[in-house]
This record gives C-alpha cells, structure tokens and sequence, in this order.
C-alpha cells in the first residue's frame, strides 16, 4: 500500500513588523481624550464643585448655573475621559473624582496658566488680588497658628460643601453671612478665611470685608480640596 502523502503547507509567514509609531500614537490618542476633558470651562468648573464633595446631577446644576441635560451631558464627557465616577441612588445619579490626581493635573493647568498666559495673570492681578494683595497663609503655617489657638478658621462656602468636609475647628461663615455674623468672631485674634481652592472669589471677598469691618485678616493658600489632598486634618465628609 503506497504510503499517504502530507497535505503540503505553505510555510506561515512572519508576523508584520509593528510600526514604530503605532503604539505611541494610539498612547497619545488615550492622552487626548483625557486632555478633551479638561477642555471646556464649564467641565473644569464641574471638577472644581467635584473637589468638595460628591454631587447630584441636579445640584451641580444649580451650583454651575447650567440646564440639567448639559450639565449631564459634560459629566459624560468626563466620565468618558475617565475623570469621574458615577454613583445611581433611586432616581438621582451622583458623581465624584475618579481620583485624587484629577486635582494634581488641575493644579498643574492652573500653573501653568498663571505662568505663561498674560491675561491669566493680570486677571488674578486686577481682580483677585485687588481683593486681597497680602499673600496668603500656607496650611502647615495655619495648621501650627490653629492648634495654638492663636487663629479663628472660616470657611465661607456653602453648608452642602462645609458637611462634606472642613478644616478642623472651622466655623462655617458662608459669604452671604458673614456681615450679620461678625460678632460671632474674636477681636483679638487673626480671622484665615479659606474656601474652595486658589481661584475661589469667596475668600478673596472675605477678607476684604473682614478688614473693612476692622478684623486682621488672611486667607488661606489653597483651599479645601489641597488641604485634605495633603493628608491635614478634616472634619466631615
């Protein structure tokens, strides 16, 4: 019997050679998208109520000053970026930071911002530091201040984001307040008004009408967000 023949196959050819640039390229494409997040006003303002706390669709709404289908429609923009993180309860949708480093790459933009763009710069110069000139207190130098008793700490936001998180020992003073509730604050002793971050207006107003009122005052560096970021007391949240 004739022995059976081995079906012939053809050798299997060597996989093509990678392109150089692909992986790169579709590295940077992820890049991109997370860059589009950031790329809107309105989103970057999102994050910044976001730094506080965890929010409803609804309040973030308010808060922004926008209708509830676009301010729905930027949180899926940054959730598609990968930037935040939605949460359902019943009927509302809640979102957060995907992660603390969302505030790094902020800080990084603002600082940028400051450094290179003119009209960033003379912004914070004609209108923030019109305000407010002196320079700020940074939070170890509060932190040592407080817990000698030698600062009274208000935080001007809003109570929402005051229940969410605050510095240790701060009175929570909302702006709208703070005329009528002057008298709930020492004489004698140096008032640090602190709020949601460096561009926050409150603080800068604060302390503009605490001196008004004749208070010593200053207001924080940073603001809420930085301070918890750096691993400082907070209580709430």
């Amino acid at each position: 019997m004739p022995k059976a023949r081995t079906p012939y196959r053809a050798a299997k050819p060597p996989p093509e050679p990678i392109p150089e640039k692909a992986p790169k390229q579709a590295l940077f494409e992820h890049l991109a998208l997370i860059a589009r997040g950031f790329a809107s006003a309105a989103r970057l303002e999102l994050l910044d109520f976001l730094a506080q706390g965890e929010r409803s669709v609804e309040d973030l709404a308010r808060a922004a000053g926008l209708s509830i289908a676009n301010t729905s429609k930027h949180l899926q923009q940054l959730k598609g970026a990968g930037l935040v993180t939605p949460r359902r309860d019943g009927k509302h949708i809640y979102y957060a930071l995907a992660d603390e480093r969302v505030l790094d790459a902020i800080a990084t933009l603002r600082r940028l911002a400051e450094t290179h763009q003119e009209a960033v710069a003379q912004l914070i110069s004609s209108y923030l530091k019109q305000r407010d000139a002196l320079e700020p207190i940074p939070a170890d130098e509060l932190l040592a201040r407080a817990r000698d008793g030698l600062v009274t700490v208000i935080d001007v936001r809003p109570p929402q984001e005051y229940a969410q998180g605050h510095l240790v020992g701060a009175l929570n003073v909302p702006l709208d307040q703070l005329e009528s509730r002057l008298g709930e604050l020492p004489e004698d002793r140096e008032v640090v008004a602190y709020c949601r971050g460096p561009w926050c207006v409150l603080s800068f107003e604060a302390v503009a009408r605490l001196r008004e009122a004749g208070f010593q005052a200053r207001r924080l560096q940073d603001g809420l967000p930085e301070w918890r970021r750096a691993g400082l007391p907070v209580d709430g949240g």
